[in-house]
């Protein structure tokens, strides 16, 4: 449960301005939130991660974590080439079986959102942009609303933004709660997705008020890591995430997305990401409008697992596309 301070901001109309009047409100709200039990939180993740599922809940679970795949590319060296060839993946995982189904996203830098918005078409498959200065978010705020306007110009679905971590851990909360705010108005009719890099949060203590802050500022999804940070998305940090999420819609009724992201590389992995979702979050959110996956290599093992339930043998990896 959240603190009184909590449920006071979210029954007066889910209007955070008195809370976000200034850094000392802010920080009295944050520090007010209930501290995170680091033995319980890895015991209750590792807990979790032990769960058996049934062969036909396997199934269903494996098409389900495809569904809700970003499938990415964040490199230097991405070409419009590349760009089209990971839509067509991720509109047809598999080309010899057609019951497999699309991924959720394509993610990409945004001077490739136009490349990827064409090649995906009429699809469903959403086209996400990470923008403001990703990975390290260290940008004047002009530059990164700038790169955030240029994204949804070009057709982004959805925005993925990185939190400046520098202000954060300074303590600077309402620079990043405005930031967040500033960049959320940029995005316009786009979904964001705001990156917290728990990899250098330091402590479960500050995913639990950067997931709060996040959420209070706007955010439709909030998402562990930009992939370029060690350590990326964990079991643990997840956790934290979706008791934030679950914590807030109780006090405010809005419901926010997660997306794990970095690292994630097996079906094994992604199951048990699935039952934590399940046993933290609820059923709800076992959905890819409420929880992705932000992936590269995960999609070829989703499909390999796939195809083993189905003929009783392992393709290999080289049988999908390398990305």
């Amino acid at each position: 449960m959240v603190t009184s301070t909590a449920t006071a901001a979210a029954s007066s109309g889910h209007d955070w301005g008195d809370v976000a009047a200034s850094d000392a409100s802010l920080r009295r709200f944050l520090h007010g939130l209930p501290g995170v039990d680091q033995v319980g939180a890895e015991a209750r993740a590792a807990g979790l991660g032990t769960r058996s599922i049934k062969t036909t809940a396997k199934a269903f679970a494996l098409d389900l974590a495809i569904r809700m795949v970003d499938l990415t590319t964040l490199e230097g060296q991405d070409t419009p080439g590349k760009v089209r060839a990971l839509c067509a993946k991720a509109i047809r995982p598999d080309p010899s079986d057609p019951t497999c189904p699309s991924t959720a996203a394509v993610c990409v830098y945004s001077d490739l959102v136009a490349t990827a918005k064409e090649a995906l078409g009429s699809s469903g498959v959403h086209v996400a942009s990470v923008a403001t200065a990703f990975p390290s978010g260290r940008a004047a705020l002009d530059v990164k609303l700038a790169d955030t306007r240029d994204a949804v110009a070009a057709g982004a679905d959805e925005v993925d933004m990185v939190i400046d971590r520098g202000a954060f851990l300074a303590g600077r909360y309402l620079e990043v709660f405005e930031e967040i705010e500033a960049v959320r108005a940029a995005s316009g009719p786009a979904h964001l997705k705001v990156i917290l890099e728990t990899g250098e949060l330091q402590t479960y203590d500050n995913v639990r008020r950067a997931s709060w802050l996040a959420m209070m500022a706007g955010a439709n999804f909030i998402k562990t890591s930009t992939g370029k940070v060690q350590p990326a998305a964990t079991l643990p940090v997840t956790l934290v995430m979706l008791e934030a999420v679950r914590d807030y819609r109780e006090q405010t009724g809005r419901m926010i997305g997660v997306k794990p992201a970095g690292g994630i590389r097996t079906s094994k992995d992604a199951i048990k990401y699935l039952v934590m979702v399940n046993e933290v979050a609820g059923p709800d959110w076992l959905d890819p409008d409420w929880f992705r996956f932000g992936a590269s290599t995960l999609l070829n093992d989703l499909l390999m697992q796939r195809t083993k339930m189905q003929t009783g043998r392992y393709s290999g990896p080289d049988y999908f596309t390398l990305d």
